[in-house]
């Protein structure tokens, strides 16, 4: 029992010594950065993401270093990651959009259904664990109405208790149906920015295949399937074709 507990204490110390170490790494990184090293703010960001040590500041800083050396595919990757993080965070929602001017393909996206905007502007913007929240809070607040609703004697309140726990109930089920959706969504979307600074993506995954159309660095593709060192992609517009593993970085999900 006391090897026990000194071995979590020893883990809880090294934690902690660790997490200080990170910070004072991403103060010199963001000192770097104010005084236009750039290159060398990147290795230290690069060395704390190794670390395990992410956030969403975090990503959206080495995005900013990328963005300075003229770097658009990193630089937009690196936004994306910290909107992974942080849907919220505006300031890398806001250079995302300078980021992906200096990309030189300009996709349109298939319009759009009222409920998809719906989901975009509104639900998506919450993850899956902000949902699965939602859910736990609705049904400690559908279970306590139903037991003030059971003991209660005023029946005006009795009318009331119950009418509000059907209510949470109702929106228990429905925050239940988007985490579900959510989660799915989060699990089979593969996210990816081409890093190569021009790419011929091919109609079959092999080198002699026809020319499909061609893309850029910095376009966002989505992961739909890999043979050997090919993967299947789909542009925002709909178009489908095959690039080498090379030429793309995985939006890999935490």
């Amino acid at each position: 029992m006391i090897k026990q507990i000194t071995c979590l204490f020893l883990i809880l110390i090294s934690n902690l010594i660790f997490a200080q170490s990170a910070n004072e790494t991403f103060d010199k990184a963001n000192n770097l950065y104010k005084n236009s090293e750039y290159k060398k703010a990147i290795e230290l960001y690069e060395e704390i993401i190794s670390s395990g040590e992410v956030s969403s500041e975090l990503y959206h800083n080495l995005g900013n270093s990328y963005y300075k050396l003229n770097k658009v595919g990193p630089s937009i990757y690196n936004y994306e990651k910290a909107l992974q993080l942080d849907a919220f965070n505006e300031d890398a929602q806001n250079n995302l959009i300078f980021a992906k001017r200096l990309a030189l393909d300009r996709i349109e996206e298939l319009p759009k259904s009222i409920l998809q905007k719906f989901n975009i502007n509104y639900i998506s913007k919450i993850s899956f664990n902000g949902w699965a929240t939602i859910s736990i809070i609705f049904s400690f607040l559908a279970a306590i109405l139903f037991i003030l609703y059971y003991f209660s004697i005023n029946p005006s309140k009795k009318r009331l208790f119950f009418t509000t726990s059907i209510l949470s109930f109702i929106l228990l089920l429905i925050s239940l149906s988007v985490t579900y959706h959510q989660f799915n969504k989060y699990s089979n979307t593969i996210e990816a920015i081409v890093y190569t600074s021009e790419v011929s993506v091919k109609n079959e995954p092999t080198k002699n295949a026809d020319e499909a159309f061609v893309i850029h660095e910095g376009t966002k593709v989505y992961v739909l399937d890999q043979v050997d060192e090919w993967k299947k992609i789909r542009l925002l517009d709909g178009k489908i074709g095959w690039l080498k593993n090379k030429d793309i970085n995985i939006l890999h999900l935490f």
